[in-house]
């Protein structure tokens, strides 16, 4: 009997208990698990930009940049010997940029040369160019494009900037400096000048492909060596001198790691009386590829090596064959 009754009152609680609505029930809320927050979206990586030959970056950065160019070459004084094939010139420049604001950095640009020549005009020897202190800008714009600019000046220290009548193997070395970059940097070369440089560049890239045109002005004046050291010519002639150059690079990366990227670029004396035409002015070409690899989070290694010829004359008549090598690390 009395185990009945237990059994009934359990059986009239469970009851209860299924017919009872839920404290949440009776408040109207709902009890529901917090849904998981969606994973964030992958960040998008900035688009592969083609790092130009001799150009400067359309951007600023933390770099440290080695760049050698290696010419060979013919003159006519080497090209009478039979056993003499011509000289070499190798020229080697190192950059350091730091950003100081996401838009702005200091830039400070180091350059040695040696030339190497048998023949009896341009002697062997090497020389110190003229260092380059500067600020450069970089600025992201709508369309895909980016914007930099320079604005830097020359330190009249380099060697090389006098004669004598024994011995004039720097300025051998420095003469020769500046066919075998191009005559992109003449502003490290003119060691007798200080000089204030200005430029501007504006890339395009999308998808892989980079366009970019540069322009850039040198205003030189003479601060050292009119006369040289054998007190019978004129080192610095002019006391002012005016240069202009320009180019445009197409790259393209084939390969995550791998671009190629091509440039011509053109040199102008504006003002330059001891030059007269056509050495005043000239065109060159470079072509090659780069490697892409990233050492860390922020950090890049982008090695690469070019082939670059003179196309028009006076110095394509020297067969100008100029291999650079491009090592720039970004940080």
């Amino acid at each position: 009997m009395r185990s009945r009754t237990i059994g009934s009152c359990s059986a009239a609680l469970l009851t209860l208990a299924l017919a009872t609505p839920t404290l949440a029930a009776q408040t109207g809320t709902v009890e529901t698990t917090p849904a998981p927050a969606p994973p964030a979206a992958p960040a998008v990586p900035p688009p592969p930009y083609s790092l130009p030959w001799q150009l400067r970056p359309a951007a600023v950065g933390n770099v440290l940049r080695l760049d050698t160019s290696i010419g060979f070459y013919k003159t006519p004084a080497t090209a009478m010997a039979p056993a003499v094939t011509g000289g070499s010139t190798v020229a080697s420049m190192l950059l350091a940029t730091y950003k100081v604001t996401p838009t702005l950095a200091p830039i400070l640009r180091l350059g040695v040369v040696q030339n190497d020549n048998p023949g009896p005009v341009m002697g062997s020897g090497a020389a110190f160019a003229n260092p380059v202190v500067g600020l450069t800008g970089g600025w992201k714009l709508p369309a895909k494009l980016r914007l930099s600019a320079i604005l830097a000046g020359t330190v009249p220290i380099g060697s090389g900037g006098t004669k004598t009548a024994a011995q004039n193997t720097g300025s051998a070395a420095i003469a020769k400096g500046a066919p075998v970059r191009s005559a992109m940097d003449n502003a490290m070369f003119a060691v007798n000048y200080l000089t204030v440089l200005g430029g501007a560049d504006l890339a395009y890239v999308d998808g892989g492909f980079t366009a970019q045109v540069e322009v850039t002005m040198f205003q030189l004046w003479r601060v050292r060596n009119e006369i040289c050291a054998d007190g019978t010519s004129k080192c610095a002639a002019e006391s002012t001198r005016t240069n202009a150059t320009a180019g445009l690079h197409l790259g393209y990366f084939i390969l995550p790691i791998l671009s190629v990227g091509g440039e011509i670029r053109y040199q102008q004396w504006l003002k330059h009386a001891a030059m007269k035409s056509p050495a005043r002015e000239n065109v060159s070409f470079a072509v090659g590829p780069r490697f892409h690899f990233k050492m860390g989070p922020t950090t890049w290694l982008r090695p690469g090596i070019s082939y670059a010829t003179f196309i028009d004359q006076p110095l394509s008549k020297s067969r100008y064959s100029i291999v650079q090598v491009d090592v720039p690390f970004a940080f």
